[in-house]
């Protein structure tokens, strides 16, 4: 098989979908690799690397999409790169359709085979692909917060861990999952005041093991979230509903009682964001302000961190990335119901529930499942 790299070309995007290390597993794999030239300079791999990795170097995108039969990338295809998508063809990155009509419709129109990392599972129930980038952006969300708490960057001037005599800040957590318990490690490592919500019991019970009662954990509700939000000094939105769009947990109401200068980071921003106030920002351009409430909401945080992100991604992305190589990704798939999962759009057709039911009505989609749409298209 002829595996494409192409460069990333959203704004500040510096990850790579393969590393020199996982080129060379596809080589001796007996498969080929093309990248783009400078795919991934910006993060220390150079075309030497991927050259003696065994890859061939092409010097621009079009030429790999015009190719390859699978098209490995890190972000969503932008729209002049969906156009270039074609059938047969495999793409295979993270999408994150649901809150997206116009990539939705462009990946439909291409009659591609389109498989999202974000949705691909695994025997113990979780998204092995989605964690490590959750991991990271966790991690990042507390960092992120933390400067902009700094009155120069138009917060309140609170240091997070606080000093002595004078008390930590507060950090709310909505959300613990993989996204929240990191948060969380990271708030506390810095002595922050944590409080973490979900509607899990057997989810907040593993957290006060965890962290062996050291945060505060409590089951979310319309009224907590209002009560623990309006006294925090950093919200971090930690939500996730496998591939559906994030529900809004905190509505403009809520902003107006934070305090001013207090922070909020939404990091389900990639599926639409679980603030009502919550809008799209970039590395570049990263905060607002609504009701003197910063807003952090990048949508590629983890890109911000780009080479420990791409080598966590490659890590859990490799495995499956050469079974859809080795046996073809029709039969990859119908072999390993979990990376079935990860099919979201077949041959024009949306194969994910949760994309169908938000842009059904828009869209006039139709949902076929997974398995029904490789069997018979």
């Amino acid at each position: 098989m002829l595996i494409g790299v192409p460069k990333e070309i959203k704004n500040h995007e510096y990850r790579v979908g393969l590393t020199p290390a996982a080129v060379k597993e596809f080589v001796q794999h007996s498969h080929q690799v093309w990248v783009e030239t400078q795919a991934g300079h910006s993060i220390g791999f150079t075309d030497e690397h991927y050259i003696e990795a065994g890859a061939e170097i092409i010097d621009s995108a079009a030429k790999i999409f015009a190719k390859a039969d699978m098209i490995v990338k890190v972000k969503e295809p932008q729209a002049n790169e969906c156009k270039m998508l074609r059938p047969g063809q495999t793409l295979y990155t993270y999408l994150h359709l649901a809150p997206d009509p116009i990539q939705t419709q462009l990946l439909v129109e291409s009659g591609a085979t389109c498989i999202a990392y974000e949705t691909v599972t695994d025997n113990r129930n979780t998204l092995p692909l989605l964690a490590p980038m959750s991991e990271v952006a966790g991690r990042m969300s507390v960092q992120a917060g933390a400067h902009y708490l700094e009155k120069a960057q138009g917060g309140s001037g609170t240091l997070l861990g606080g000093v002595p005599g004078v008390a930590p800040g507060k950090v709310v957590v909505i959300g613990g999952g993989v996204v929240g318990l990191n948060a969380a490690k990271m708030a506390m490592g810095i002595g922050a005041d944590v409080t973490i919500l979900d509607r899990s019991l057997n989810r907040l019970r593993e957290l006060d093991d965890i962290f062996e009662g050291r945060l505060a954990t409590v089951f979310s509700t319309a009224e907590s979230i209002e009560y623990y939000t309006s006294r925090a000094d950093l919200v971090i939105g930690a939500v996730l509903v496998p591939g559906a769009a994030a529900p809004k947990l905190l509505n403009r109401e809520h902003i107006k009682k934070m305090k001013p200068g207090s922070v909020v980071v939404d990091v389900a921003i990639d599926q639409g964001g679980c603030f009502e106030t919550s809008r799209a920002t970039t590395h570049q351009d990263p905060v607002y302000i609504i009701d003197d409430v910063v807003h952090y909401c990048v949508a590629n945080m983890p890109g911000g961190v780009a080479r420990t992100s791409t080598m966590a991604l490659n890590n859990a992305t490799l495995p499956f990335g050469l079974a859809l190589a080795n046996k073809g990704p029709k039969q990859a798939m119908l072999d390993d119901p979990h990376l079935l999962n990860g099919l979201n759009v077949h041959q024009g057709k949306v194969t994910y529930k949760a994309v169908v039911d938000a842009l059904g009505k828009e869209l006039n989609l139709e949902y076929m499942d997974a398995k029904t749409a490789l069997e018979t298209l």
